[in-house]
Order: C-alpha cells, then sequence, then structure tokens
C-alpha cells in the first residue's frame, strides 16, 4: 500500500491555482502525473499524492514544474471563483468511478498520441520520398539535356564534314576540268598547274631515292634503359598458435581455458541447429510448445517445461508469454536470477502498455517481485509489487502481499 503524502501546500487566485508537493528525495524520473478536470494523481513510489479537486479545472492549460525535489503544479480554473478548499468530499463509489475515468482517459489520449507520432512519421517519409524522386527527376532531366545537346553538337559538325567534303570534291572537279582544257590549248599553263599541284618535297626525295637519308633524319636515337632488377625470394614463418594474444608462460592455463569454452560454445550451437533439423512438424509451432510447456507445468514436471519453453524460444523470440511462463518454472525450481531475466525480457516485449496486455504485464511484475523478495531485495520486489497493484487497484491477495513486503522494508515484521 502506497504512502499518502500530507504535507502539501496551495494557494489560489480568482482563476488560477498553485500546489506545491514534495517529492521526499525521489529521482524526477520517476514521477508519474495523472490529471482530469476534476483529478489529480502523482505517484512516485512508495508515495502518493491524490487529491478530488474542489472545482473543475481546464487541463490543457494547466502545467507541472518538477525538479529540485518539489513538484509545483499550475492548475487553470473553468470558472473565475474563489474555492473553498483544496478537496472535495465524495463516497468512495464516485471516487473510484474518478479513477477509472481518467485512467481511461490517460490511455486515449496516449493512443491518439501514438497515432499521431506514427501518422507524422508517415508523413515525413512520405516527404522523404517526394522530395528524392524530385531530385531524381531534376538529374535525370539534367542528363537528357546534356545527351540532346552533345547530340546536336556531333550533327552539326557531321554536317559541316560532309559540306566540308562536298566543297572539295566540287574544287576536285573544277580543277581536272580546268587542267584538261590547258592540255589542248596552252603548254604554260599546264606547266603552272603541273607546279602548283606538285607533291610535297618529301615525296620528291622518295622519288629520286634518297629514302634512307630522310628516314633517318626523322628517327630519334632510342633512350638508355636501366638493367631489369634481380629476382630475389624472401623466407616466411608462420606460427602455429590459435590464440589471439602473446604467448605469456603465466597465462598459459587461461589461454587453454578460454579456447576450451570457445570449442564448447561452437558444439552448443551445431548441437541446437541439428535439433531443429530433427523436429517433426508440429515441433517447429511455437504455439504448440507453450501449450505442451504449460501442460508440463501443470502436471508439476518444470524442468521439461522449461525444455520446452527453451525450444519455443529458438523458434521465436518475439512471444513474451514465452519468457513469462519460463520465468514462472525458474521461481519453482529455485533459480531466482534466471527468473528476473525471463520477467524483465517479457515485459520489454510487452511495451507499449496498453489495457491488453495488462494481465501479461502483472504476471511477469508479480513472478520478478516474488524472484527479488526470495533474494532478499526487498525494495525492488516492492516496486515491482507496487506496479502490479497499478495495473489491478482491486487485488485483494496483490495488496495484502505488497502490505507484508513494505512492512519487511519498514522493519515491522
Amino acid at each position: 500500500m502506497p504512502l499518502i503524502v500530507r504535507d502539501h501546500t496551495w494557494t489560489q487566485n480568482q482563476n488560477t491555482v498553485y500546489i506545491s508537493l514534495p517529492l521526499k528525495g525521489v529521482k524526477t524520473a520517476n514521477v508519474h502525473v495523472i490529471c482530469t478536470d476534476e483529478y489529480l494523481k502523482v505517484s512516485f513510489p512508495p508515495f502518493l499524492f491524490e487529491v478530488f479537486l474542489f472545482g473543475p479545472i481546464n487541463e490543457e492549460k494547466s502545467e507541472a514544474r518538477i525538479g529540485n525535489g518539489v513538484a509545483v503544479f499550475t492548475l487553470q480554473k473553468r470558472r473565475d471563483e474563489l474555492w473553498e478548499q483544496l478537496f472535495t468530499n465524495i463516497d468512495k463509489d464516485k471516487q473510484k468511478q474518478i479513477r477509472e475515468q481518467a485512467i481511461l482517459k490517460v490511455q486515449e489520449k496516449e493512443a491518439e498520441q501514438s497515432k499521431a507520432k506514427a501518422a507524422r512519421i508517415q508523413q515525413e517519409k512520405k516527404y522523404a520520398l517526394e522530395t528524392m524522386m524530385k531530385l531524381e527527376n531534376e538529374e535525370r532531366g539534367r542528363i537528357q539535356k546534356m545527351k540532346d545537346e552533345e547530340c546536336a553538337r556531333a550533327t552539326a559538325e557531321l554536317d559541316f564534314w560532309r559540306e566540308t567534303q562536298r566543297k572539295t570534291a566540287e574544287e576536285n572537279e573544277n580543277q581536272q576540268k580546268t587542267r584538261g582544257t590547258g592540255t589542248h590549248d596552252n603548254q604554260p599553263v599546264y606547266q603552272k598547274t603541273e607546279r602548283v599541284n606538285a607533291p610535297p618535297a618529301v615525296t620528291l626525295m622518295h622519288n629520286t631515292g634518297d629514302t634512307t637519308s630522310g628516314q633517318r633524319s626523322r628517327k630519334q636515337k632510342p633512350k638508355d634503359l636501366p638493367a631489369p632488377r634481380s629476382a630475389g625470394c624472401i623466407q616466411i614463418s608462420f606460427t602455429p598458435r590459435v590464440f589471439p594474444t602473446a604467448l605469456r608462460e603465466s597465462r598459459v592455463p587461461e589461454e587453454e581455458e578460454w579456447l576450451k569454452k570457445q570449442a564448447e560454445a561452437r558444439r552448443a550451437v551445431d548441437t541446437d541447429l541439428a535439433e531443429l533439423d530433427d523436429l517433426r512438424e508440429e515441433e517447429r509451432n511455437p504455439d504448440w510448445l507453450k501449450e505442451k510447456g504449460d501442460k508440463l507445468f501443470m502436471a508439476g514436471n518444470y524442468q521439461a517445461a522449461v525444455n520446452a519453453y527453451n525450444l519455443a524460444i529458438k523458434l521465436n523470440r518475439k512471444i513474451p508469454a514465452l519468457f513469462s511462463n519460463r520465468a514462472a518454472c525458474h521461481l519453482k525450481l529455485r533459480n531466482l536470477h534466471k527468473a528476473i531475466e525471463d520477467s524483465s525480457q517479457a515485459l520489454e516485449l510487452l511495451k507499449p502498455a496498453v489495457a491488453a496486455n495488462a494481465p501479461a504485464r502483472l504476471k511477469a511484475h508479480v513472478r520478478r517481485g516474488t524472484a527479488f523478495c526470495e533474494l532478499e531485495l526487498y525494495v525492488e520486489g516492492l516496486q515491482d509489487y507496487q506496479a502490479a497493484l497499478e495495473i489491478d487497484p482491486h487485488n485483494a491477495a496483490l495488496r495484502a502481499d505488497t502490505d507484508k513486503i513494505r512492512e519487511v522494508i519498514q522493519g515491522t515484521t
């Protein structure tokens, strides 16, 4: 049962209520606040502050500031008036109804926030995709423009070359016509044309037979190249050691032990793979293995149930019930640390906390709290029991166990 905080202070004016609450040395990360238009609850285990407000407030405009060992709440009134007192006197049934409505409202608000966050993430992904597509289209357009420009330039050069070839052909044809006319009419014209169209000087030298001297003049004397390097052989020796550290005589036993553990781990992995290969069709179903483990647990064969849950977890590590049920088996077998690990893993898989997984979270908290108490870690166990009690506040047996653990911590038992 939580410790009710009474040493709070409050002030007010016509439209605002100020509440100051000491946190008793509790970290701000462990403070949980629930606020509606007529209810305020502040939980910081093992302490609790709860108030049913005298008048309605505007929860959207209200705010809380937590720090320096105190929580200050600024509550905006819906009507401008002075309250006679902070609390209102109502019966227990009405209080229960207000609590349940507040919890439902907080859960609905968290669900809306999750949906809004998912929608925002989806919108951001869509915007990023559209931006990438736009950039890709721009890049594709730029490349296509470069291709078109290059194609146009190549076409223009080809047309220019064709026009040059056509003009050259026309000039040669005109020269041939002119040369033919000079043969019949005027010899000097032929001699002038012969001189103009004479081949280059190199060709003349070739025709006269002076090719050797011309070719020698164009050849270059080869440069002196260095002699090739002599071949060699490098001797390399390899050490047969398999351990990655340097050899020290004082560490030899430890190295041999490490190698032995590595070999055993490899054999265990190979054995697990071989077990999975040899399974029947129904044994490859995690749900079937879970039902089998549940039946073995009910029959009192806890070790066999652990083996069934182990195989189901190897097939699927995303089912919280497998870890929670295996934690129950470890509690029966007094494997308390393993029970804590499995319960913590189950709670991790049960996030986010919603109404649908509340019974599973309650079991996991109780089993981990029981393991902590068996190890005499009563403070940690009390936290788990209080978390379970928040899920099911009307569970009389759970409340009685929580009170017993608190009495042990306070030294009254």
